[in-house]
């Protein structure tokens, strides 16, 4: 029986660190602290160690901003609502929804006839219509699922433009650094007082 356990404890031990990143993790402990309860020779550290070791962590967005274009008025306006009412399905913080009141005109002045007639001109004109979503405070997988979902429901004729702002970490040298400079500075000011 207790070779049975440890074979299992080690095949539980192997699936645990490779179980995908979403993945409950006070399940994958409690079915690793029912096994300890039954061999004790286990540390709970190296289980602790073995489970977060490769977790990644996950990117933190503060704003995704959503430029959307299209020459309908009314399908650009549907699908803003579509994003919107799924954003607020997930759970995502939804800022500012808004577009410009005039449309951007482009404007075309080309010769009717073939040849030389410069009198006879026709005017084309392309009207694009934006329009501008803010989400904020989204993790890296809920980003991924979201624009995953909105882009593969995109209508035709409407372009959609992404621009993301993420959080960084400061790195350990850089804050060094400052507080160095910060002493240097510090210093000088007390020679010079």
């Amino acid at each position: 029986m207790t070779t049975f356990l440890k074979t299992l404890l080690m095949n539980s031990r192997k699936t645990s660190a490779f179980l995908p990143s979403n993945f409950n993790l006070s399940t994958r402990w409690f079915c690793a602290k029912r096994l300890r309860s039954e061999e004790s020779k286990i540390d709970q550290n190296d289980l602790a160690a073995v489970i977060t070791q490769n977790e990644e962590l996950d990117k933190l967005y503060k704003t995704i901003e959503f430029e959307c274009r299209s020459n309908d008025r009314a399908v650009l306006r549907s699908y803003t609502q579509f994003a919107t009412m799924a954003a607020n399905e997930l759970g995502i913080q939804v800022g500012k929804c808004w577009s410009p009141r005039k449309a951007h005109h482009e404007r075309y002045t080309l010769l009717r006839s073939i040849h030389v007639h410069k009198r006879c001109r026709v005017q084309y004109e392309v009207r694009t219509w934006f329009r501008f979503i803010h989400f904020h405070k989204l993790t890296g997988s809920t980003a991924e699922t979201f624009l995953e979902y909105v882009q593969r429901n995109l209508p035709e004729g409407v372009a959609l433009k992404v621009t993301k702002v993420s959080y960084l970490n400061l790195n350990y040298f850089i804050l060094t650094l400052m507080i160095n400079v910060l002493k240097i500075l510090a210093g000088t000011f007390r020679k010079y007082s």
